[in-house]
């Protein structure tokens, strides 16, 4: 009787204690992140030790080209989001010790260059050895090799967040566009004429001007779309309406309207096209700017009217968060070494739950960071860590540092603790 009497004090015992762990991990989903928008930028250092502000690759913090960037960070940024005056910086959190993959103290480290294996890498956690930009389904190294980009039956994020059963959608600019006179005019199409873009594309428009630029040019850039190298997030060579995958990519213009609706899925990747992303000028220039000073500020512009209409939406304001990211460090010299930590990448958080501001400024956090920290995040914000951390997301610190208390999951099922 009294061993039968113990049994049951232990079978309570553990009834409390998952109670506990219940009711803990509820009121850490109650505080954790539901929404992501990442908006993908290019090819610009956040520091760099020479040619800060002039010449063919300038830094973007503290640049007078950058304004709207910079007031994010500094502690001034305001703009009318539903008709209210609203201090952006207080939602603000950023990094300083962001580097670029494999970066080393000397440099002395693999190189992984130009944009695409950056963008696999935020996408899987390694390059799969692709050290190109090629299309996914474009046969490389001549008729003889024939090797293609394309990635089959890899593990990525999209596969786990669709696994984890949760969404995952990628907006690109200037896809799925009507044709004028057998040129492309900045009509979206109907959605069920909607593709999944596997071919990179550029020109200018036979109607209609790039509501962000005011230019005809358009240039979509496939290398800079990450989840459209893998089999099972692209639906194969198929470049079709047909194609089952293509309810997953969209024009950008349709996120407005999926913001305006409230349909956003968890997980957003917002690519612009390679003039609004800082990647290349316009022909004629911008705002009165050429070279990279107009890069830079083509960019910042862009950012300067998406954000506050992200921020705008139920989804952003429901725990959301947007992630202003870069895709790699660059030369600021024709000699020197962007893998090393004289140079460092851009990594902005703008979110309800990011860090507090310290003495009024928004929260500089000197952790170190890289791709891998973001793709480890995601694992743990979306709870798509099974059967593991992908490639070097897990070795690397998450981006706990830049977020408040519980805004990431401190651990997952698996019981994995964040790193930093």
């Amino acid at each position: 009787m009294l061993h039968v009497r113990h049994l049951g004090t232990l079978g309570l015992s553990a009834l409390l204690i998952l109670s506990t762990q219940e009711k803990a991990r509820a009121d850490d989903d109650s505080r954790s992140i539901k929404t992501v928008f990442v908006i993908a930028m290019e090819n610009h250092n956040w520091t760099q030790p020479v040619n800060q502000f002039s010449g063919p690759i300038q830094q973007v913090f503290q640049n007078p080209n950058a304004p709207f960037i910079n007031s994010l960070v500094n502690g001034t940024a305001v703009a009318k989001i539903n008709g209210t005056e609203v201090n952006i910086s207080r939602q603000v959190a950023y990094a300083t010790n962001y580097r670029n993959v494999l970066a080393t103290s000397a440099g002395n480290n693999a190189h992984i260059h130009p944009s695409e294996p950056n963008y696999l890498w935020a996408e899987a956690g390694f390059n799969f050895n692709v050290f190109d930009d090629a299309d996914p389904f474009s046969p490389q190294g001549g008729p003889t090799v024939n090797q293609v980009n394309n990635l089959d039956n890899q593990l990525h994020l999209a596969r786990l967040m669709t696994d984890a059963g949760r969404t995952w959608r990628s907006y690109q600019e200037d896809i799925d566009l009507a044709t004028a006179g057998g040129q492309l005019s900045n009509v979206v199409l109907p959605q069920s004429q909607w593709t999944v873009p596997l071919s990179s594309f550029s020109g200018n428009f036979a109607s209609g001007v790039n509501q962000f630029n005011g230019s005809t040019q358009f240039n979509y850039a496939a290398k800079h779309n990450p989840q459209l190298f893998f089999t099972d997030s692209n639906g194969g060579d198929d470049p079709t309406p047909a194609n089952p995958a293509s309810h997953n990519y969209a024009p950008l213009q349709q996120l407005f309207v999926d913001l305006a609706n409230n349909h956003v899925a968890d997980y957003n990747w917002i690519t612009p096209d390679q003039f609004n992303d800082m990647h290349t000028a316009l022909h004629n220039g911008f705002m009165g700017l050429t070279g990279d000073a107009a890069n830079i500020a083509q960019g910042d512009n862009f950012l300067s009217a998406v954000i506050p209409a992200i921020m705008a939406s139920r989804a952003y304001k429901d725990h959301g968060a947007i992630i202003i990211w870069w895709d790699e460090s660059e030369q600021d010299t024709a000699t020197d070494n962007p893998d090393d930590f004289n140079h460092s990448i851009g990594e902005i958080v703008i979110s309800p739950q990011a860090h507090p501001n310290i003495q009024g400024r928004p929260f500089a956090s000197s952790v170190l960071l890289s791709h891998s920290s973001d793709l480890r995040t995601m694992q743990e914000i979306f709870h798509a860590t099974k059967p593991l951390f992908l490639g070097d997301a897990v070795n690397a610190n998450d981006l706990s540092s830049l977020f408040a208390d519980g805004a990431i999951p401190s651990n997952d099922e698996d019981g994995d603790h964040d790193k930093h």
